[in-house]
């Protein structure tokens, strides 16, 4: 790759080098460029492009650990309060990559990622730090976790177990449930916890639907799922978003994207524009 300078820079170039590229060959790359140009190559993407471009090209070509530690912090300094990315991590990745993403949160902010938790999320889940505190029916199903250990994937076939329990004894799922109960950012917690949980394809075909669907395309929400998945179940993604809505994601994509933006994600589903 020759070195990118400004106004000469070809993003054509850049999809097509980068967006055909596995993490293990986008890794030599980086370190090909260090080596030549004695600067991160990351960082001079960062620079020389803009927009939701450069944060899906930017996002692409970190390590996946250091990636998920990025959105991670993005996630916690969100005033919208949504932190449904930390939960994503949570609850689709091993205990393995969870160990790489702390380690990885460490060494960028210089502080844990369960401290940032902590300080960063308020009400009753910051002061119960529990997995799971349901009240259901006339009995309450409890399932309890701090922060550390749900970061750390324990227990999850035991927690799977009573998902399953309490489907086959009431009859609905507990995310039918909780839908029905009140709505508040504790409830709603719960339920992205089960739902990544119990069938994670479906939920991250449901935040591309949502992504793409509602008035405004949420590129933010887009570009996580895809640059994260890319690599991992996306292609049952795009099947199951294609079972719900019988029409192909790439499609979908082109029609609410453009630009640069909309070549780069494209190449990523596979598909060229």
């Amino acid at each position: 790759m020759t070195k990118l300078t400004g106004w000469g820079t070809d993003e054509k170039a850049v999809i097509s080098i980068l967006g055909h590229r596995n993490a293990t060959q986008r890794k030599l790359i980086r370190q090909a460029y260090q080596e030549i140009y004695q600067e991160d190559l990351v960082k001079r993407l960062e620079h020389e492009l803009s927009g939701h471009f450069e944060k899906a090209v930017y996002r692409w070509n970190l390590d996946p650990a250091d990636r998920d530690a990025v959105l991670a912090n993005v996630s916690l300094r969100n005033e919208n309060r949504d932190h449904k990315v930390i939960i994503e991590l949570a609850f689709t990745l091993s205990p393995e990559e969870l160990f790489a993403v702390k380690c990885a949160y460490q060494c960028r902010y210089k502080r844990s990622l369960e401290e940032d938790i902590a300080s960063h999320t308020s009400g009753e889940l910051r002061k119960s730090r529990t997995f799971f505190e349901v009240p259901l029916k006339k009995r309450h199903l409890t399932m309890r976790k701090s922060s550390e250990s749900s970061l750390q994937g324990a227990n999850r076939p035991q927690l799977m177990a009573t998902l399953n329990h309490y489907k086959d004894e009431h009859g609905c799922s507990i995310t039918k449930h909780l839908k029905d109960d009140r709505a508040d950012e504790y409830t709603e917690t719960l339920r992205t916890m089960i739902r990544c949980m119990i069938n994670p394809i479906k939920y991250f075909e449901k935040v591309i639907r949502n992504a793409i669907k509602k008035s405004g395309t949420n590129e933010d929400a887009l570009t996580r799922v895809i640059v994260t998945r890319a690599e991992k179940d996306l292609k049952e993604i795009m099947e199951q978003y294609y079972k719900r809505n019988s029409v192909p994601l790439d499609q979908a994509v082109a029609k609410e994207t453009s630009g640069d933006y909309k070549r780069f994600i494209l190449t990523l589903l596979g598909k060229e524009d």
